[in-house]
């Protein structure tokens, strides 16, 4: 595993065009080496291997949705007959990138 230190925590908040007090990398610092520490003894565990791996921490059952029933779309006209500005038989909306 990769070793971390203020330099190179320095150089990696220099990437990212941000910088830090010297307390404040000390105390990154530390919480790195928790991480890792922690990160080894997960590693250690083989009982893992036999784990499925998870998408979600919770388990959720979804019962709400309806089913899915094809129907006949809507004509365009009616679609948009509610937008407030039309252009071409499409809805124009505001530029939103600058």
């Amino acid at each position: 595993m990769k070793e971390y230190n203020i330099e190179v925590l320095k150089d990696a908040a220099n990437r990212l065009l941000f910088d830090m007090s010297d307390e404040e990398y000390q105390t990154l610092l530390e919480e790195f080496d928790i991480i890792t520490k922690q990160m080894r003894l997960i590693g250690e565990d083989n009982t893992l291997d036999n784990l499925e791996p998870m998408t979600f921490p919770f388990e959720c059952t979804t019962t709400f949705l309806r089913e899915d029933i094809p129907g006949t779309p809507l004509v365009r006209e009616e679609a948009i007959k509610n937008a407030g500005n039309k252009t071409g038989g499409q809805i124009k909306l505001p530029k939103v990138v600058l």
